[in-house]
């Protein structure tokens, strides 16, 4: 019984992602990748990031985080502007389709929760969701990026 939580965990989360992948793919964003997801959650939380700061959250190379905006912006989720402080960087923020992505993974979140409350019963998934943010308080609130 030992060590099976971690690799329920996991199932889970794979699970939760291929269903919201799929989902997307349905309404319009085909071209999303989880990579990309984790850089839109860091990005609608900060308001916007250099490229440099989104690959130190993300764990790549500058020129990989490059990479990755250049391609987000072609497909209209990114859009780069000035930054306000210094003239030689540009702030990446996300674009109203980026947006409308984010929007939409939040409300799929929603729905997939939905359905476990109504599996397990919502008492349990309450407890379920206070016990999970308790072993990420305890690993010091690790930031949100793929496992690479």
């Amino acid at each position: 019984m030992s060590g099976e939580i971690p690799g329920l965990l996991g199932m889970a989360f794979h699970a939760v992602m291929e269903e919201v992948h799929v989902r997307l793919a349905q309404e319009g964003f085909d071209d999303v990748r989880p990579a990309h997801g984790f850089a839109f959650q860091y990005l609608s939380v900060r308001g916007g990031a250099t490229a440099v700061e989104l690959g130190e959250h993300l764990g790549v190379t500058k020129q990989a985080a490059v990479q990755l905006v250049d391609e987000l912006e072609r497909r209209g989720y990114v859009e780069r502007r000035p930054h306000p402080v210094d003239r030689r960087a540009r702030v990446v923020v996300l674009a109203a389709r980026g947006w409308a992505c984010v929007e939409r993974v939040v409300a799929l979140w929603g729905e997939i929760e939905g359905r476990w409350a109504a599996m397990v019963g919502p008492e349990r998934l309450t407890a379920l969701r206070d016990d999970l943010s308790a072993f990420v308080v305890a690993a010091g609130s690790p930031p949100i990026r793929p496992l690479w």
